[in-house]
């Protein structure tokens, strides 16, 4: 499927598919096993230009567009969604706050660092008990003259343990006030802010999942992110935008899960002929087919709308629930079309299975996406 790609994106997409085969597949499920987060391969896609695929090269990044950036994931992701996974939490969430929100200076002082992958970024929005419900978070910063003191901890968080740097969302006025809330850059190292718990995941165990901690982390006024309570408008718009490259890499999990089904049921014979035969198992593909061309339409929509600048809320939405949700059907129909194989760790299909069920919850549930949906279009 090619969506009228240009010549450098196809380029993009063939330099993407080769590191994948070369770099991540040997060793993919040996970091799914063991849970390893595979950082020194992580940090090559720096060195191509995939950790700063948004940020202008002046900053030491790639200055690429959305739909570039879609592509890149949806490739990474056709063969490993943890990596896919970690290449878009860095991207969109951390290097993407700073890229929309930080100051001249900020931006010079973190970006070049964020976008070759010499440092890799996290960024703290979750918590233990609010989930969802992002306006009740408990960690917060008091001001005590140029510096805030920032404790409470945030939960869930991809490269809460090896990440360099962290956006923090915490809390600097009243509970449930929308203005009442601030991010803060902290950086590894800074005394009060620790790594705490991993995760122990269904999938994407090769993308590192863990808390952050702040006791008593003293964070300088320099380090706040636009204005002090701005930080959750901020996030909502870097929600919408995130979205889109988690709609891109529920797109490369289907794609992926989709094409091993594909080849596999041209192989398998049963009853004298092969699988792909039966119009049982053909019936699967082209339902798999169908849907992933919908979900990619509706990400390259949503890519296009935020290259030209505009309002991306309800696209971005529509692309993150529907790309996600097929994700989930794909890979659960691709271990049904390999039979007792797909539920074996010899074959692929059983890891996509496993990976795709996260898209539908991270980065807003398919429950909040369909809230976003429907409040735009009620608006209308």
């Amino acid at each position: 499927m090619n969506f009228n790609y240009s010549e450098s994106q196809n380029m993009i997409a063939q330099m993407v598919r080769d590191f994948a085969e070369k770099e991540i597949k040997p060793k993919l499920m040996e970091w799914d096993e063991s849970q390893v987060f595979p950082i020194e391969v992580f940090k090559k896609l720096g060195e191509l230009g995939l950790l700063g695929v948004l940020v202008p090269e002046q900053y030491g990044g790639s200055g690429l567009s959305y739909k570039d950036y879609v592509i890149a994931i949806k490739e990474l992701a056709s063969v490993c969604g943890s990596i896919g996974l970690s290449m878009a939490a860095h991207n969109s969430l951390c290097t993407g706050h700073i890229l929309q929100f930080a100051n001249e200076e900020q931006k010079q002082k973190w970006l070049p660092k964020l976008a070759t992958g010499e440092w890799i970024g996290a960024w703290g929005l979750t918590e233990a008990n609010t989930g969802s419900d992002a306006m009740r978070m408990r960690t917060t910063a008091k001001k005590d003259g140029e510096y805030w003191v920032i404790n409470g901890a945030k939960n869930w968080i991809t490269h809460g343990i090896t990440g360099n740097v962290a956006v923090v969302l915490v809390r600097t006025g009243e509970l449930l006030d929308s203005h009442g809330i601030t991010a803060f850059v902290v950086e590894r190292g800074t005394p009060g802010f620790k790594a705490g718990k991993k995760e122990d995941k269904l999938g994407m165990r090769a993308s590192e999942t863990a808390e952050m901690i702040f006791e008593d982390c003293r964070v300088h006024e320099s380090n706040i992110l636009g204005e002090v309570g701005e930080g959750f408008i901020q996030a909502m718009k870097v929600l919408d935008g995130g979205r889109i490259s988690i709609a891109a890499l529920s797109l490369g999990i289907a794609n992926g899960a989709y094409k091993a089904s594909v080849q596999y049921a041209k192989e398998r014979e049963q009853f004298g002929k092969a699988i792909a035969n039966f119009q049982a198992i053909a019936f699967k593909l082209a339902d798999m087919a169908t849907k992933i061309e919908a979900a990619e339409l509706l990400t390259l929509q949503a890519a296009a709308m935020k290259d030209k600048g505009e309002k991306i809320t309800k696209e971005g939405a529509f692309a993150k629930y529907y790309a996600s949700e097929v994700a989930v059907e794909v890979s659960t129909d691709a271990v049904q079309i390999f039979g007792g194989y797909g539920y074996t760790k010899e074959y692929p299909v059983e890891k996509f299975y496993r990976d795709s069920k996260l898209c539908t919850i991270g980065e807003g549930t398919s429950e909040i996406q369909k809230l976003v949906i429907s409040r735009e279009v009620l608006k209308d």
